[in-house]
C-alpha cells in the first residue's frame, strides 16, 4: 500500500497537520451524509407530501449551509495537506543540504552536481502527491466508508451488505495493478534523474564542449536520453489510465447494483421513497474515497520511487564526525593522527590503514603519493568531514570528536585544486570566507594574493560580477582569488589541495610567492600532485595503499633512495 516506513517517519514530525487534514476530510464526509439526508427530505416533502416553498424553506436553508460548509471543509483539507507536504519537502531539502555540507568536499564530489540537483529538486517534488494526497486519502478511505456503512445499515441492511461486499474490490484491484506499475514508476524516475543530471552537466561544460567542437554530438545524446524518458512516461500513463478505467468501472457497477435493487424494492413498496433516495445519493459517496485512493496511489508511486534515491543520497552522504561541546584549545600547537583507519561505505578495502602523523604549528607538511593513496581522505578526516573507523585524532592531546567542530572548522582554510565560486560579485565571493568582511579587509586580502592592482581596474571594483564558476577569470586569477579568500579567513590550520596543479609553470611561479606568504606561521598540510612544490616542506609523508610508507625532509628521502626518490625520478623524466 505504498507505506514506506522512512516516509512515515517524516510525516510523524508533522502529525498534527496530517490529523487536521484527515479531520477536515471526515468533516466533509459527515456533511455529505447531512446533505444527502436533507436533499431526500426536501424532495420527499415537495413531491410526495405536497409541501410548498414556505414549508421547506428551513430545510432548503440548512441544505445550502451544509453545501457551503462541505465546500469549505474540502478546501481546508487541501490547504492543510498542501501545507503538510510543503513542510516535509522543505525539511527534507534541508536534510540533504546539511548532510552534503557535513559530508565535506570529498563526499560532494562522489556524485555529479546534476544528479544531486535532480534528486533534491524533482525527486523531493515527487513526494508532494504522497504527503498531500495519498496519506490523507488512505486514512479517509479507511474511515469514510465505515462511517457511511454505519449510517446505511440501520436504514437498509441489504444495501449496506452490497456496499460492504463491493467496496473492497476497488483496493484489491488497485493493489494488483499497482504492483505491476511499481517497477515502471521506478524506471521513470531513474530516467528523469539521468536526463536532468545529463542536461545540467552538459550546460555546465558547454564552454569546453564548444571549444572542442563536440556540442552537436551532446545535443544528439540529450535527444536520446529525452526519448527514453518519453517512452517510459507513456508506459506509466498507459497503466495509470487502465487502472483509472478499472476503478471507475468497479465503482459504477457497485452503484448500479444499489440502484437496481433499491428501484425494484421501491416499486413493490419494500422501501420508503425518502430512504431509497438517501441511499441512492450516498452510494457514490461510499465509493468516492476508494476511487480517489486508487488515483492517489498511482500519483504517490513516483514519490516512493524518488524516496529510494533521496534516502540513498542521505545515507551515502558521508559518515561525518559527530563532534562535542568542548572548546578548541587556545593557541593549539599540534594535530595528531594515531593509527587512524577509514573505509568508505560500500568498499571492501580500507582507504586508510593505521595512519599516524603529527602536524605542528608553523610547519608545512606535504602528503605525496599515487592517486588513490588516501591523501584527500586524510585531509577530510582532519577537517572533521569523516569519522575514523579506527584510531583517533587529537588536537593538543584532546580528542577531535569531543571538540566543537563548528569552532574547529572556523580555524581551517581550504584551497582546492579547482576553486569554486558562487553567483555574484567579487565581494560576494570573498565574503564566502568571512561573511562580515569590510572593503578594507577584502582589499588587503587581494593585495596579499597579488590581485589588488587587477581588482582596481575592474568595472565596478569589488562589485564586478563573476560569470558562472568565474568563467570570466583566467585560471591563475581564479586560483589567486581562492588564496585571497584564505588570507581573508586568516586560518590557524591551512589545507592546500595543490592549488597550482592545473596551472602552467609561469602561472605557478606567480602563485608561489603568495602561497609562501599564506603559509607563514600556520599549520599547513599540502596535498601534493606535482613534486616540484614539496621540496621546501618541513615534513614530507609518502603514502601508498592507505599507509604512510616514508617520512622525512626532501633531502633525507632522496638520500634514502626509497619510494619518494622513485617518484621524483619519474616526475623528472616526465618533465
Amino acid at each position: 500500500m505504498n507505506l514506506d516506513r522512512r516516509l512515515l517517519r517524516l510525516a510523524r514530525g508533522a502529525a498534527w497537520a496530517l490529523a487536521l487534514a484527515v479531520g477536515a476530510g471526515l468533516a466533509a464526509g459527515l456533511l455529505a451524509l447531512a446533505q444527502a439526508r436533507l436533499l431526500s427530505r426536501v424532495i420527499a416533502a415537495v413531491f410526495l407530501e405536497g409541501a410548498d416553498l414556505a414549508g421547506v424553506r428551513v430545510w432548503m436553508g440548512l441544505l445550502a449551509g451544509v453545501i457551503l460548509a462541505r465546500a469549505a471543509a474540502g478546501l481546508a483539507q487541501e490547504w492543510l495537506a498542501a501545507g503538510l507536504a510543503a513542510r516535509i519537502k522543505t525539511g527534507l531539502r534541508e536534510q540533504i543540504v546539511e548532510r552534503l555540507l557535513r559530508g565535506g568536499p570529498a563526499q560532494a564530489a562522489s556524485r555529479s552536481a546534476g544528479e544531486v540537483a535532480a534528486i533534491a529538486l524533482e525527486g523531493v517534488d515527487a513526494l508532494e502527491a504522497y504527503f498531500s494526497q495519498y496519506l490523507p486519502q488512505l486514512a479517509l478511505a479507511g474511515l469514510l466508508p465505515l462511517l457511511i456503512l454505519g449510517v446505511v445499515f440501520p436504514q437498509d441492511a441489504l444495501s449496506g451488505a452490497i456496499l460492504l461486499l463491493t467496496g473492497p474490490l476497488i483496493p484489491f484491484f488497485m493493489f494488483l495493478i499497482g504492483k505491476n506499475s511499481e517497477k515502471l514508476t521506478g524506471h521513470q524516475f531513474d530516467e528523469l534523474r539521468r536526463m536532468s543530471a545529463y542536461l545540467l552537466d552538459t550546460l555546465q561544460g558547454l564552454k569546453t564542449l564548444k571549444a572542442l567542437g563536440r556540442s552537436r554530438e551532446q545535443g544528439v545524446r540529450i535527444e536520446a536520453v529525452s526519448e527514453r524518458y518519453r517512452a517510459v512516461t507513456l508506459e506509466v500513463l498507459r497503466v495509470t489510465f487502465l487502472s483509472a478505467l478499472a476503478l471507475e468501472l468497479l465503482g459504477t457497477l457497485g452503484t448500479a447494483l444499489i440502484a437496481v435493487q433499491v428501484g425494484l424494492r421501491l416499486l413493490y413498496g419494500g422501501l420508503s421513497f425518502e430512504t431509497a433516495f438517501f441511499i441512492l445519493v450516498i452510494a457514490p459517496e461510499f465509493f468516492q474515497p476508494l476511487r480517489s485512493l486508487g488515483l492517489r496511489f498511482h500519483a504517490s508511486q513516483s514519490g516512493v520511487s524518488a524516496a529510494v534515491k533521496i534516502f540513498q543520497l542521505l545515507e551515502e552522504a558521508g559518515d561525518p564526525m559527530p563532534g562535542g561541546a568542548r572548546a578548541v584549545p587556545a593557541n593549539w600547537e599540534t594535530i595528531e593522527l594515531r593509527e587512524v583507519s577509514y573505509t568508505y561505505p560500500g568498499r571492501g578495502a580500507p582507504t586508510l590503514d593505521g595512519v599516524s602523523l603529527t602536524l605542528r604549528r608553523g610547519e608545512v607538511t606535504a602528503l605525496v603519493g599515487e592517486s588513490g593513496a588516501g591523501k584527500s581522505s586524510v585531509a577530510a578526516l582532519l577537517m572533521g568531514f569523516l569519522k575514523p573507523r579506527g584510531g583517533e585524532i587529537r588536537v593538543d592531546g584532546q580528542a577531535l570528536n569531543e571538540l566543537d567542530l563548528e569552532e574547529w572548522r572556523g580555524q581551517i582554510g581550504w584551497v582546492a585544486q579547482r576553486a569554486h565560486f558562487v553567483p555574484g560579485s567579487l565581494a560576494d565571493n570573498l565574503r564566502v570566507a568571512k561573511e562580515d568582511a569590510n572593503e578594507s579587509q577584502m582589499r588587503e586580502a587581494l593585495a596579499l594574493a597579488g590581485l589588488d592592482g587587477w581588482a582596481r581596474t575592474l568595472p565596478g571594483g569589488l562589485e564586478y560580477p563573476l560569470a558562472v564558476e568565474a568563467g570570466n577569470l583566467s585560471g591563475g586569477q581564479a586560483q589567486r582569488l581562492a588564496l585571497a579568500r584564505a588570507f581573508l579567513r586568516d586560518p590557524a590550520f591551512l589545507v592546500l589541495d595543490e592549488p597550482t596543479a592545473s596551472l602552467d609553470p609561469q602561472q605557478e611561479r606567480l602563485l608561489e610567492e603568495a602561497t609562501r606568504r599564506l603559509c607563514q606561521g600556520r599549520t599547513v598540510l599540502v596535498i601534493a600532485h606535482r613534486l616540484a612544490t614539496v621540496a621546501r616542506a618541513d615534513q614530507i609523508l609518502v603514502m601508498a595503499g592507505g599507509r604512510v610508507v616514508e617520512r622525512g625532509s626532501h633531502a633525507d628521502l632522496l638520500r634514502a633512495g626509497g619510494s619518494y626518490a622513485g617518484l621524483v625520478q619519474t616526475y623528472a623524466e616526465g618533465e
